[in-house]
């Protein structure tokens, strides 16, 4: 086997010609929103770090120029297509991912929240986890929405889409706060989840990479990773196989040797890693009690024109249900995704979908309890089943209403639920009879954005996978850093509370890795 070749602090995986064999001092799995932040911090400490991402690599420049459709097919794990399969009276619910150099962060709506001051008591209070304590990750929270260039979003750039929603809640006596946000410069195109075309989005190919690769750093895109190496008891690097085959099967094998090893593939692939190294087994909570914080969205049409892409595309939240576990969030999709997503086919589809500039969207997220187990798949992808509790899908029926009220109060005409084959609101009364219906849960059209806790950190080896610095507690040596680590479900957007945990574990291991180096 070659060395890694020198030169661009990128390569491109799927170019190289044959194995290769290289060292350092930390192995990155994963360059997401956990991943990049450890590299970046590690190679900040001196530390030489290598990251192997499983995605293919695109220059900004590149991948902003992308169409939506184009996006889904590039940068989406299985385009755009990932599920939790239900089980029992739970609906199918499609997961947004990544694959590409950036993770989810290049498809996020750029959405900033802290952990709830409330799951950080219970953090500390029930579970015994002082180390993660609001006071503890204050120093991570800030030097990651420095980083970010976190800003609350300005009333201007809401669309006029969230503007009616706005007025709706206004008449309803519900408060509307503004999003924090990592695009300091946004244009308003509604288009984060796609990408941003503007380059206003700080994801953390932009807001951290590049600090990495200009402390040394390097980055081999196309490279799956599939084993942890040992030696002796302990972590010694990872081997895996890149990705150059025909149709992207993998090619030739790779071995990254290294006495500290960081997975951050993210809540459905870490446990695929950890569980075929044999790491994972003593408490049995791997791939366990994962939660989704599922959405739902309902579509609103007014008899005016809203043009809802003219604006940011999330600007606006309210927690005022979040004693119900109910957060409410602006949103307004590519139109072209959400003109197909509207009911009817053939003819009647057509009509609606040239509608679409009097169209409105709101959504509703809930809490969850955690139902979601992962499973070795088939081929390289998990299969994630997901058991509802009776109380989140509740929930889920009473976002609906309350959105559908908000809505109404706003003028709409009508008002398109989640509820596949519902008939349109168009009354507070046909709101609380669909409610009320007891439809089957398998009608819901459900989306999760934000899936946690498949390793998750505890004081005890037997109540998780990792100890409060993000280490194994099977394998010494080898760390965790993506949402998977997260003890519960936080009922937020998950990207600065991943970020900021990824920063305290990097910063550990900083102050400890000559003494793990040592012990290698």
């Amino acid at each position: 086997m070659s060395d890694l070749p020198s030169g661009e602090p990128v390569v491109h995986g799927r170019d190289l010609s044959g194995p290769f064999d290289a060292s350092c001092d930390v192995v990155v799995v994963g360059s997401g929103a956990g991943g990049s932040v450890v590299a970046t911090l590690l190679a900040e400490a001196g530390l030489r770090v290598i990251v192997l991402e499983e995605g293919p690599y695109y220059r900004p420049e590149e991948y902003q120029r992308f169409r939506p459709s184009e996006a889904l097919r590039r940068l989406f794990r299985e385009s755009g297509m990932a599920t939790a399969f239900g089980i029992g009276q739970t609906p199918i619910i499609a997961i947004t991912m990544g694959r590409a150099v950036g993770g989810s962060s290049l498809l996020t709506g750029g959405v900033c929240f802290r952990i709830p001051s409330d799951v950080h008591h219970h953090w500390v209070t029930d579970l015994g986890l002082d180390a993660l304590s609001e006071r503890a990750l204050e120093p991570a929270y800030e030097d990651v929405e420095r980083r970010l260039a976190v800003r609350e979003v300005p009333a201007a750039l809401r669309s006029r889409s969230t503007l009616k929603f706005v007025e709706g809640a206004e008449k309803l006596g519900i408060t509307m706060k503004p999003m924090r946000r990592n695009a300091e410069a946004c244009e308003g195109n509604a288009r984060c989840n796609f990408t941003c075309p503007a380059g206003a989005k700080r994801s953390v190919d932009i807001s951290y990479l590049p600090s990495a690769l200009a402390r040394g750093a390097r980055i081999v895109s196309d490279a799956l990773a599939t084993r942890i190496l040992t030696e002796h008891g302990r972590t010694a690097g990872v081997e895996g196989r890149l990705l150059g085959g025909a149709g992207g099967r993998p090619s030739f094998r790779f071995v990254v040797r290294a006495p500290v090893v960081v997975a951050a593939c993210g809540t459905l692939h870490t446990p695929l890693l950890l569980g075929a190294s044999g790491v994972g087994r003593a408490s049995e909570k791997l791939g366990r009690r994962v939660t989704l914080h599922p959405g739902v969205r309902c579509v609103a049409m007014f008899d005016d024109e809203i043009g809802g892409w003219d604006g940011a595309m999330q600007s606006v939240y309210s927690d005022d249900f979040a004693p119900e576990g109910i957060k409410l969030v602006g949103v307004y999709s590519a139109v072209n995704v959400l003109a197909a997503g509207m009911p009817g086919v053939g003819p009647r589809l057509r009509r609606m979908a040239r509608e679409v500039k009097r169209l409105a969207v709101f959504g509703a997220m809930v809490h969850d309890e955690g139902g979601g187990t992962v499973r070795t798949g088939p081929g390289r992808e998990p299969i994630l089943t997901y058991a509802m509790a009776p109380r989140d899908l509740a929930r889920l029926r009473r976002g609906i209403t309350i959105v559908s009220e908000m809505a109404l109060a706003a003028g709409a005409r009508e008002v398109y639920t989640s509820v596949t084959g519902a008939d349109p609101v168009r009354t507070m009364d046909d709101a609380l009879a669909l409610e009320r219906s007891n439809y089957d849960a398998r009608r819901l059209e459900c989306m999760a954005f934000h899936p946690l806790g498949s390793a998750r950190a505890a004081n005890d080896p037997r109540r998780g996978v990792v100890d409060p610095d993000g280490q194994t507690y099977e394998l010494p040596g080898l760390f965790v850093a993506d949402g998977s680590i997260l003890p519960t479900s936080i009922g937020v957007n998950s990207q600065v509370p991943i970020m900021a945990m990824a920063t305290r574990i990097a910063w550990r291991i900083a102050e400890k890795f000559r003494r793990i180096a040592r012990s290698a």
